[in-house]
């Protein structure tokens, strides 16, 4: 810091130099701007994705077993084989919590695929299974 000396009244007369002062200030401002990192600029875009993998058809809630009368089996109205069957019931299995399974036989399938298809799911270890559509055979008996 330089003192300045002098002048008209004849008292020291000090003057603080604010210059290197100013530097260090500059010199500080330069590296915090050089570490802020770099800010990327992004804009998000939801792509289309390619068909080829298999949509997952096992709802989080509830499940739907059809078989129709020609012996069909069908998950969530989508046809399906029986080993099909035991790992969408082993995928809701793996679920908390396990969603409900509805199973809904028509009325002309032919018993032995209605037990084959309630073996399976026997075998599974569902918890929450109910049977859909049994007032249609209310009046019967």
């Amino acid at each position: 810091m330089a003192m300045s000396m002098g002048g008209a009244d004849d008292g020291p007369m000090m003057e603080i130099n604010t210059t290197p002062l100013i530097d260090v200030m500059l010199v500080l401002l330069i590296m915090i701007i050089m570490t802020i990192p770099i800010q990327t600029h992004a804009v998000k875009v939801d792509l289309p994705q390619s068909n080829n993998q298999p949509q997952n058809i096992v709802e989080p809630e509830k499940n739907k077993v059809y078989i129709d009368a020609q012996g069909q089996v069908f998950w969530n109205s989508a046809p399906i084989d029986d080993v099909t069957l035991r790992q969408y019931l082993d995928q809701t299995l793996q679920m908390s919590p396990e969603p409900e399974l509805h199973f809904q036989p028509d009325p002309q399938a032919r018993y032995e695929v209605v037990d084959r298809v309630l073996a399976i799911i026997k075998r599974a270890n569902v918890n929450k299974l109910g049977f859909v559509g049994n007032e249609q055979y209310r009046n019967d008996f």
